[in-house]
């Protein structure tokens, strides 16, 4: 799929513009913003780190996504007149108007953005954003980057478990439109689950904003709305060989209809007329798309025998017809049986078109039930998934954080009672260190100015949540995981479309040991600290408990 066009592009920006305007924040960034800037300190430079506590899913991994609408939000970012003046009305009536006119003035000019690219393999504790820039400003963006970041980070993780669940070849579609929380978390879902590995999408809006493969097939109520052969209409179809008589499509399907019953067996007074006229209806709207869902009333009695006599029809007339869906009961046996049928028929017929008939399962499929259809028999080619994908019910939200490093150079660190709570002071580098198969192993946090690791050489590090451990590693390469995105309001990096961004996902997940991708009980991949950085945060604690013992003392 080509990559979205300039028009594409710019109704892509105006989307983001729309849907995640400036005031799309806590109202507590702005009390903070006030205070900063009531206090002088509002230009000072400070840095903000964006990372998540723990992997998704119980899983061993994650994905980041989002990059692309952060850099949008960041470059329209600039509060309108009727911005300020609805937070004047909101904010408390003793705030400085003079605040209002600062508001007015703000953008991102002076904010900087480093980030990993978008659609890498990431895991918890790593910072995957730095965010620097004036105070006041850069706390302003907090809440928007962790709502950009958050949801595409954990769809496009649970989409990558789906495919992993699903393995290479079975062709996924995304259908969860109508099961999202609202039409933002519907949209936001069929561009980053595509990113994530699947290979097409129902939802029309994300094919024409991302480039996205849109594919559809009917649904029941299409199905149902007939009753009767008279309903069909027209009732003739031209031969695909440029014939200019049309074909009595109705006539010729009731006599494969008779043929597919004797073959089969089948009872014709089982057969739902309604059914069979549903099915001839669409066919001759779209004889070349031909795949109707076969399962509204009987898959055996009914839909199959009705599907076969149609597509024979259309196969007499030079069309080929797509395939079929099934949408409920057991999908495996079903596609099995329905497979056998199509073998049938293209042997007994001599119509090699049914030797390349697909099967799609639709039917509440969960990342349980993908993984066991590895495990049974089945024919299905396309696996539709739904509510289970787009809703991430296994884990609602993925917990990014977005914490503050640095101010006026000096590191700053959260020291909280709970461990798991504090966070890591200072401007950082971070590096990706790989074995000597090219599979990362361990990915190590520094302080910004220690120089880099070198492939080769030993080095010590201590792994978080490891009790002041220290290993000593020797990485056959390493590569620095952070780059220049967003400088002085300008975007430094190209924007990649989804499709470029799904290549990446898949590039990455390759490199990734098969421990660390497996769906359950994966090994936890290592996260270290350099010797300086680990100094570092035990230099801070000593210092804040001295602190406290001051103030008590005094």
């Amino acid at each position: 799929m080509a990559a979205p066009s300039s028009n594409t592009c710019g109704a892509m920006e105006r989307s983001i513009r729309e849907r995640v305007p400036p005031l799309l924040t806590d109202l507590y960034q702005f009390t903070m913003a006030y205070a900063y800037w009531r206090t002088g300190r509002h230009l000072e430079p400070a840095v903000f780190e964006l990372f998540f506590r723990d992997n998704p899913f119980g899983g061993g991994f994650s994905l980041f996504a989002g990059l692309h609408d952060c850099l949008l939000f960041l470059r329209s970012f600039r509060l309108t007149d009727e911005d300020v003046e609805f937070l004047r009305s909101v904010l408390p009536p003793d705030t400085d108007p003079a605040f209002f006119q600062f508001l007015r003035g703000l953008d991102c000019s002076g904010v900087t953005l480093r980030s990993v690219p978008e659609g890498t393999v990431v895991f918890a504790r790593v910072p995957l954003m730095e965010v620097s820039g004036p105070l006041a400003v850069v706390q302003l963006l907090e809440t928007s980057l962790l709502c950009l970041v958050n949801y595409a980070s954990l769809v496009c993780s649970n989409a990558a478990r789906f495919r992993l669940a699903a393995g290479p070849k079975r062709r996924l579609l995304e259908m969860g439109l109508r099961r999202a929380q609202g039409p933002d978390g519907g949209l936001t879902a069929s561009r980053y689950t595509y990113i994530g590995g699947f290979d097409f999408s129902s939802n029309v809006q994300a094919g024409f904003l991302f480039g996205i493969p849109v594919a559809g097939t009917m649904a029941h109520s299409y199905v149902t709305s007939f009753t009767s052969l008279e309903e069909v209409w027209p009732q003739t179809l031209v031969a695909v060989n440029g014939e200019k008589d049309p074909v009595d499509i109705v006539s010729l399907t009731k006599g494969w209809l008779s043929r597919v019953c004797e073959l089969l067996g089948a009872e014709p007074g089982k057969i739902s007329e309604g059914e069979l006229a549903s099915f001839l209806s669409y066919a001759i709207a779209y004889p070349q798309n031909f795949l109707p869902v076969i399962d509204s009333y009987s898959v055996a009695c009914s839909g199959l025998l009705n599907f076969c006599a149609v597509a024979l029809a259309l196969c007499e007339l030079g069309y080929r017809p797509v395939g079929v869906r099934l949408d409920s009961g057991d999908l495996c046996r079903q596609s099995v049986d329905v497979h056998r049928v199509f073998r049938l028929c293209s042997e007994h017929f001599s119509i090699s078109a049914f030797d390349s008939l697909i099967i799609v399962g639709t039917n509440n499929i969960t990342e349980q039930s993908m993984a066991e259809l590895n495990k049974k028999e089945n024919a299905i080619d396309v696996v539709g998934v739904g509510t289970h994908l787009v809703t991430c019910t296994q884990q609602p939200s993925l917990g990014c954080v977005y914490k503050l490093v640095e101010v006026r150079g000096k590191p700053k660190m959260k020291i909280s009672e709970d461990p798991e709570k504090s966070t890591v002071p200072g401007r950082k580098a971070v590096y990706r260190l790989v074995d000597a198969e090219g599979h990362p192993f361990l990915d190590l946090v520094c302080l910004a100015a220690e120089p880099p690791p070198e492939a080769g050489g030993s080095l010590n590090c201590y792994p978080l949540r490891c009790d002041d451990s220290c290993i000593s590693v020797i990485p056959a390469q390493v590569a620095c995981l952070r780059q220049d995105v967003f400088t002085k309001g300008q975007v430094t990096h190209p924007l990649c479309s989804a499709a470029e961004t799904r290549a990446k996902v898949q590039g990455s997940l390759q490199t990734l040991h098969p421990r660390h991708k497996r769906l359950q009980e994966p090994d936890s991949y290592t996260v270290a600290l350099s010797e300086k950085l680990h100094n570092l945060v035990t230099e801070i604690r000593k210092g804040s408990s001295n602190s406290r013992n001051f103030l008590l003392a005094n």
